[in-house]
């Protein structure tokens, strides 16, 4: 048994270029002289043959178009098992709607995210007959494809923007964002593209782990304030940043782990950019800034 981890997409909401967005790193990816990014999502196997999504994004269909290991192998026939969604935000449920051909495979969400996706007919496209919709319950584990256990836990965070009301938590913990521990023979990894703090409990969960894909929404708090590009911090948005006292960076300093993995990059983030010093710090620091394509193995 052999587990892979393959990034369909590596940045946040929007995607990099983000198509209404003339910040610098957008405009550099738009004439190519750094690479896009698409939506976030990730793909995962514990044989080889038999894959999982994680979050279905906006852009899964040309994220499947370009991963050859979840082509077609028949007429209609995917080695897609399942879907698993860890929040009802749009950036990580919106892909759904491209997955309604009559394709079978399980949706896995918790009952709470299950509730969100009912309450909106327009998903009713993911036919009954074909798509089985599974809530999974925290903290116990459930078989997410062959070879491959996956946890659910619960983990900082907030509901999802179209969700907020007046008073908005965003350290909520509960089944509004949850984190994903997969387990294939010896090998442990973590999938956790949102979160709001690190908490005394995540510590421990993620120590000895063989890889976590983090939240790296932002580089500093107040990025997109900086950036004349909209009012809210990193911390109002229910993400962490990467650097500073509380960023996670300094907070992942000390826990045994043997690969770190940033995701869920928003189309700010200077360390999308090949040659920043950010991009450069962070890689100092033991951590893998993700992309688009690239596959992570123990």
């Amino acid at each position: 048994m052999s587990f892979r981890a393959h990034i369909l997409g590596a940045a946040a909401g929007g995607g990099l270029p983000q198509w209404n967005c003339g910040c610098d790193n957008c405009n550099l990816a738009r004439s190519g002289d750094i690479p896009s990014q698409t939506q976030s999502s990730l793909a995962v196997t514990g044989n080889g043959v038999d894959w999982a999504i994680l979050n279905a994004s906006p852009d899964i269909r040309d994220q499947l178009s370009n991963t050859a290991a979840l082509h077609p192998t028949d007429l209609r026939k995917l080695p897609l098992t399942s879907v698993l969604v860890t929040n009802g935000d749009i950036d990580h449920v919106a892909g759904l709607l491209t997955l309604r051909e009559m394709q079978p495979f399980t949706l896995f969400a918790t009952k709470g995210i299950h509730e969100v996706l009912a309450a909106n007919p327009i998903f009713d496209a993911l036919h009954a007959q074909v798509v089985t919709r599974t809530n999974i319950a925290l903290d116990e584990p459930f078989e997410l494809a062959p070879d491959l256990t996956a946890t659910l836990f619960a983990v900082p965070g907030k509901v999802p923007l179209y969700m907020e009301s007046e008073t908005v938590e965003t350290d909520l913990m509960g089944e509004q964002t949850v984190g994903v521990v997969l387990e294939n023979g010896d090998t442990t990894a973590f999938y956790i593209p949102g979160c709001a703090r690190l908490n005394d409990d995540l510590r421990d969960r993620l120590h000895g782990a063989d890889m976590v894909f983090f939240d790296g929404t932002l580089w500093r708090d107040d990025e997109m304030v900086r950036a004349g590009l909209g009012k809210k911090t990193g911390k109002r948005m229910g993400h962490m940043s990467m650097s500073g006292p509380d960023g996670s960076i300094a907070a992942f300093a000390g826990i045994d782990i043997g690969k770190k993995v940033f995701v869920h990059m928003n189309n700010t983030n200077p360390v999308l950019r090949p040659d920043s010093a950010e991009k450069a710090e962070a890689e100092a620091a033991g951590w893998i800034i993700g992309q688009d394509g690239m596959e992570i193995t123990p």
